[in-house]
């Protein structure tokens, strides 16, 4: 079987199961934890538009989580059969950031393709902030300044509750020689954003509203 799930969608399978270990330590109705159980799965399934019969013999079993021990084994299971981001060179990278001349790429070998929605750095020198992604099946960059408020809030890309800061992204402007600023507050730790992202909606929302 060929992989089949997006990082988001693992993301999201594996806040499920922590849903289902939170209800067996606080519900003891068999009645309430079977209804928890097929809400989960249909949750799950309802993820993919053409899902088939072997991929869903793959992730029916998470209605068999009870415990921590039980989700990891499901996700052991289910962790192969994730979609890793698209293999890309330092090469492919530059020429999507033509004007960055001295474009500072991280370790592309260091990461873990099956954690990425998208690929994400700060340039700490040049207080700006990097980040690649595919929309429409086209690679996408996206450059902009990033200025961190050492504070918690919520990211505009993942929806989670982490240390933001501030990415502003230029554009040039309806009348000639006039740019638009665009922004919205996103996390410090795009690995951490990752980890947290479930759906892929604000993600591209955020890249199509910042790149028209």
């Amino acid at each position: 079987m060929e992989p089949f799930i997006r990082s988001d969608q693992y993301n999201f399978i594996r806040t499920q199961t922590q849903i289902l270990i939170n209800g067996h330590l606080s519900v003891n109705d068999k009645k309430v934890l079977h209804a928890l159980k097929l809400i989960t799965v249909e949750k799950v399934i309802q993820l993919f538009e053409d899902i088939n019969d072997e991929q869903k013999q793959l992730l029916n079993p998470i209605v068999n989580v009870e415990d921590k021990t039980c989700a990891e084994e499901f996700l052991l299971q289910v962790e192969p059969y994730v979609i890793p981001f698209k293999n890309i060179t330092e090469q492919r990278i530059k020429k999507l950031f033509p004007k960055a001349k001295k474009l500072k790429i991280p370790s592309l070998e260091d990461m873990d393709l099956k954690e990425m929605s998208y690929l994400g750095w700060n340039d700490i020198g040049s207080n700006k902030k990097y980040i690649v992604t595919e929309l429409d099946q086209k690679l996408i960059g996206l450059q902009g300044t990033f200025k961190n408020i050492n504070q918690k809030g919520i990211c505009a890309l993942c929806n989670g509750f982490e240390e933001v800061g501030l990415f502003v992204s230029e554009s040039k402007g309806s009348g000639k020689g006039t740019f638009t600023k665009r922004g919205n507050y996103i996390c410090q730790d795009s690995q951490k954003c990752n980890h947290n992202m479930t759906t892929l909606d604000k993600l591209h929302d955020f890249i199509e509203r910042l790149t028209k």
